[in-house]
């Protein structure tokens, strides 16, 4: 998780928007229809739209994805760096 972030991540809001999105998509992963985990931001967080709820509230940009697939988005656009992923909690950890 970016440093910028940890208080949105920890926010009332941001727990009651993941839960309801969670729900709503039966908590199925929305690429592969395992057990979901991550409620992804399509539009990733930056700290110029961090106080936009369009894009952090609003589930038009949320998707429900497994481990797997969460790590797959995030190597395939080039943000981690080889034999790197993403645990539950967003840190970055070794394969």
């Amino acid at each position: 998780m970016k440093p910028f972030a940890r208080k949105f991540y920890k926010s009332t809001a941001w727990k009651k928007c993941r839960e309801s999105y969670f729900k709503s998509k039966f908590g199925l992963c929305e690429r592969c229809a395992a057990p979901g985990k991550i409620v992804h931001h399509k539009k990733y967080i930056t700290p110029d739209n961090i106080h936009n709820p369009m894009v952090t509230l609003n589930h038009d940009n949320l998707e429900l994805l497994c481990q797997d697939c969460h790590n797959q988005e995030h190597h395939s656009n080039g943000v981690t760096a080889e034999g790197l992923l993403f645990d539950n909690d967003g840190n970055l950890i070794r394969k």
